[in-house]
């Protein structure tokens, strides 16, 4: 069954997963973010059949977020390097992480995000460039943008209003080392 397509939607989130939606795609980035660059590490990495990798590696090269490389002749044999679209995934699995980490690992963290000089575990927050407000909670919202068309502009005039939260979560720099201290009991 061939699915539908959201190319052509104007939504960001929509066109980003038609690019990294399909979960072996989201692994594929994880990888190479990690160094590899092979397909067979590819495929021993992930256990994943070639003829899918194959498939999922042509993707994320059309989609532009990885590049193929040919570096052996016979056989012809290439590797895939990240691109400037794919090391801009890296805040997004980042936030894949923590947000994982959070709620469905119960054990505590497996992976985690660490600070590469001192190797302590760091807390990914989003955090606006102009004001340097950590973006959290009721205080932002989606917004339609200029380039919006009508039914784009529709959708998030209708969605004005406030989410109710559940269960606001405090989230400051001071109460991290806590969360990481009881993440690890």
């Amino acid at each position: 069954m061939r699915r539908k397509s959201f190319r052509k939607m104007q939504c960001p989130i929509a066109r980003s997963l038609e690019r990294v939606g399909e979960w072996w795609s989201i692994l594929l980035l994880r990888d190479a973010l990690l160094g590899l660059t092979r397909f067979d590490e590819f495929e021993e990495s992930l256990g994943i059949a070639p003829n899918i990798l194959a498939r999922r590696l042509d993707a994320l090269v059309k989609a532009g977020l990885l590049e193929r490389r040919r570096y052996g002749e016979h056989p012809p044999r290439h590797e895939y390097l990240l691109t400037e679209r794919g090391r801009d995934f890296r805040p997004v699995l980042w936030s894949l992480v923590a947000w994982g980490n959070r709620h469905f690992a119960p054990e505590g963290p497996s992976v985690q995000v660490v600070d590469r000089m001192t190797g302590v575990p760091v807390d990914p927050v989003l955090i606006d460039g102009s004001s340097g407000r950590l973006l959290e909670g009721p205080g932002f919202r989606m917004a339609a943008g200029p380039a919006a068309n009508e039914r784009t502009r529709l959708r998030y005039a209708r969605a004005t209003k406030t989410v109710p939260e559940v269960r606001p979560r405090a989230r400051s720099r001071r109460a991290a080392p806590q969360r990481r201290q009881e993440a690890h009991r």
